[in-house]
């Protein structure tokens, strides 16, 4: 509790930072929004809500992937291979946690986003998803220089 205002302060493992976290394309942005805050909520959660919170983790990490990987196929991103093996991966790693949570091994599903999610979601950022964040900016300024370029022949 903050002292001075009595507001709740609940704790997060992942604190959003627009600084640290946002590459600057508002459909990445929210959704990583939505997964830190989906973290949080699993890192505070109580035994009885932490088994529907990591499900609902899971499925919105399926969604965001899938999502993600339809992006950079209609884009052309040149390093989809490596980028769609790291999310094949995570999921991967999810949904064996999620096989643990559900049989109510909470321990090995809490260690799990507290130990690993927060280090590799600052890492997948910087690397991966800033490359496919700039991908995608070239390719619309490119569209945006295009587009100028064809109406100035017109006129």
């Amino acid at each position: 509790m903050n002292a001075y205002t009595g507001e709740v302060i609940k704790p997060e493992l992942i604190s959003w930072s627009d600084k640290e976290h946002s590459l600057n394309v508002d459909r990445m942005d929210d959704t990583h929004k939505e997964f830190t805050d989906l973290i949080n909520k699993l890192y505070i959660a109580p035994d009885e809500e932490f088994r529907y919170l990591f499900d609902k983790l899971c499925n919105h990490t399926e969604k965001h992937f899938s999502q993600e990987n339809e992006l950079m196929l209609q884009t052309s991103f040149p390093a989809i291979a490596e980028h769609v093996d790291e999310h094949r991966r995570i999921l991967a790693e999810l949904n064996q946690f999620n096989k643990r949570v559900k049989k109510g091994l909470y321990s090995f599903g809490r260690a799990y986003i507290r130990d690993t999610i927060p280090q590799w979601f600052s890492l997948h950022i910087i690397t991966m998803d800033s490359a496919l964040a700039a991908h995608l900016k070239n390719r619309q300024s490119a569209a945006h220089n295009q587009a100028a370029a064809s109406t100035l022949e017109i006129t």
